[in-house]
């Protein structure tokens, strides 16, 4: 009796086999320091005001987004409504955020970033900016070539295939409408 040919794992299941330490293993963990300083940056800000990742979080959206529903930020952090509830009130309360009764739906609370709101989260993501620009700009700089434009969307590729491969749309299309709304 002659056995079926064992089929060749791909790159993708041979990397998540256990074993010997592979280039994936160190993808991660890059991913797990470079996270770690990304947030690192602007939780140093945010102790300052007694706020944490949460606040960060939310003001983020709240300011790229200006009229963000309540379920529209829910779906976005996946947290549940009582976490939400206690840091939009600290936001709330201290004068970071909003909310306002939508116009066509009175049900609906929109939230806008106030003006204090909006100078902390520019705060926020200059520090993170400053960061990511470095790491898009070194890697050129030590190979002596000036191709950032290429390097960005190689960058921006890596992080929309890390996302669940069902929720890429949804994040495309938040996102346009962000650009959308520069436009």
């Amino acid at each position: 009796m002659t056995r079926a040919a064992e089929p060749v794992p791909t790159d993708a299941e041979r990397c998540a086999e256990p074993g010997p330490a592979h280039d994936s293993d160190d993808l991660i963990e890059l991913l797990f320091f470079a996270y770690r300083d990304f947030v690192g940056d602007p939780d140093r800000i945010l102790a300052e005001y007694g706020f944490g990742r949460a606040h960060h979080r939310v003001l983020h959206f709240v300011d790229r987004y200006p009229g963000l529903t309540i379920a529209e930020l829910l779906d976005i952090l996946r947290i549940t409504k009582q976490s939400l509830n206690r840091v939009l009130k600290d936001l709330i309360d201290q004068g970071y955020v909003e909310q306002r009764t939508g116009t066509s739906d009175r049900r609906q609370r929109l939230l806008f970033c106030t003006p204090t709101g909006r100078s902390l989260t520019a705060d926020l993501t200059r520090v993170q900016v400053r960061r990511v620009a470095r790491a898009i700009e070194e890697p050129a700089a030590e190979a002596g070539r000036s191709d950032r434009a290429a390097r960005i969307a190689s960058a921006q590729g890596f992080l929309l295939a890390m996302i669940e491969p069902g929720d890429r749309a949804a994040v495309r299309r938040l996102m346009a409408r962000r650009a959308g709304a520069r436009a």
